[in-house]
């Protein structure tokens, strides 16, 4: 990993650089596929799928049959760690619903509010190296208590033309109500536009890699709108001499090996933590099965030592890191300080890890600095808030010469004459 120490704030920005590439490297090929999906639909979707995943599909549409065979291919074992971090997952979002709220603003104005769920989303599930069945988890299940009519998944098959069976298990076990064997660029277009074979939805959700992430920002252009522009992972760890450094390098390997464009680090206010944790990072690098991915990461990953913990915070908010973890022996000074972060980890056994699968909290998070300004995928992701208004006789006369003042000081006198007939009509009474 790359050392730094105390650097100058105006070095910050190129220090923190994400390695990604930029929209304008991408977009020309999301574009054309967008624009072929548009037109030739299923078929466009058979043309990438063969090209990208080497797979000639006539049918992407996953059968009951292979959802049925899959269940049987899912150990028992991991049948049960998937029902806890299902339950814990429901607890906290199912927490999460709000009741109706109704006020009075002026005698015989009554205003409220209700929420409804969204009735088509597309859950992109991303396959590759690593099935994430737990990304399922954690948007199949909020979008299920929200109330979703329809709940779409997308996944890329692999090289036979087959899903995972524990994604096709979790799938069926959260309320999926179809699945297509489509990945990438072409999935995004399939359900932003709608083919003869995949529906069209009304929100995106899920993670994917840098191409997605282009493909649901271009699918807002077409009116779908999307969780947010969640890219690569990433991982910001705040440590100090209280940390463990076996334990803070394993969370910073468990991002690394999502992808060789991920991105890990750690901010210190000791230079000898860091020192430590390099060394942990060696070693328990040689004995990962995905030793090349993460090694890739940790190449464009940082090692930061500031001299303060006020330093330290300013960065990090700078940053906006999608998961932070802390682990210092001033925790409440960066709780109470953090503005900008997805998800945060306190202490020396809260791992990163657990956010992932079975803490109940959500993992498909704000990366790439978005942590400034979106929210993780929570309930209201998946609902509407509409607003309601009833007005009485009086409610009209309390609150109508105000409307009318205000419309004909801006010019609008329809707007002022549909109040004004009203009044009219009352005071005639």
């Amino acid at each position: 990993m790359n050392k730094t120490y105390n650097p100058k704030k105006e070095y910050w920005e190129v220090l923190l650089k994400r390695p990604t590439k930029t929209v304008e490297d991408i977009e020309v090929t999301v574009n054309e596929i967008f624009t072929e999906v548009r037109s030739k639909g299923d078929s466009a979707v058979a043309k990438y799928t063969d090209l990208f995943d080497g797979i000639k599909l006539e049918d992407f549409k996953v059968s009951s049959d292979e959802i049925r065979l899959a269940q049987n291919q899912v150990s028992d074992e991991l049948r049960s760690a998937i029902d806890l971090a299902k339950g814990n997952i429901e607890k906290f979002h199912a927490a999460q619903k709000t009741e109706r709220i109704e006020v009075t603003t002026t005698k015989g104005v009554e205003c409220w509010q209700e929420k409804r769920p969204i009735q088509k989303v597309g859950l992109y599930i991303p396959g590759g190296s690593a099935p994430l069945f737990s990304t399922i988890l954690m948007l199949a299940t909020p979008a299920n208590i929200a109330g979703c009519k329809e709940i779409v998944l997308c996944t890329p098959p692999d090289k036979k033309g087959e899903i995972n069976p524990v994604i096709l298990y979790t799938a069926a076990l959260c309320g999926v109500t179809q699945i297509f064997k489509i990945g990438g660029i072409q999935a995004i277009a399939a359900l932003t536009f709608g083919t003869n074979t995949v529906p069209k939805v009304d929100k995106i959700f899920g993670p994917g890699n840098q191409f997605v992430t282009v493909a649901k920002q271009l699918a807002t252009k077409y009116h779908v709108a999307i969780d947010m522009p969640a890219g690569p992972s990433e991982l910001l760890v705040v440590a100090d001499n209280s940390a463990d450094a076996q334990f803070i390098a394993s969370d910073l390997l468990s991002q690394a090996e999502h992808g060789a464009d991920s991105q890990v680090i750690l901010v210190s206010t000791s230079k000898g933590l860091l020192e430590e944790v390099e060394k942990e990072i060696e070693a328990q690098l040689e004995n990962l099965p995905r030793k090349d991915i993460a090694a890739g990461a940790i190449s464009n990953s940082k090692l930061i030592y500031l001299e303060n913990k006020e330093k330290a915070m300013d960065m990090i908010n700078e940053y906006g890191p999608e998961h932070f973890i802390v682990c210092t022996e001033t925790n409440d000074f960066y709780l109470d300080n953090i503005a900008n972060a997805g998800s945060v980890f306190i202490g020396n056994y809260t791992p990163e890890s657990a956010g992932d699968y079975a803490s109940g909290t959500n993992h498909t998070l704000p990366t790439n600095g978005y942590a400034k300004q979106y929210s993780g995928v929570n309930l209201d992701s998946f609902m509407k808030s509409m607003t309601f208004q009833k007005i009485t006789q009086e409610g009209i006369l309390n609150i109508g010469p105000a409307i009318e003042i205000m419309a004909e000081a801006e010019g609008l006198q329809a707007h002022k004459n549909a109040v004004s007939l009203r009044l009219k009509k009352l005071n005639n009474n």
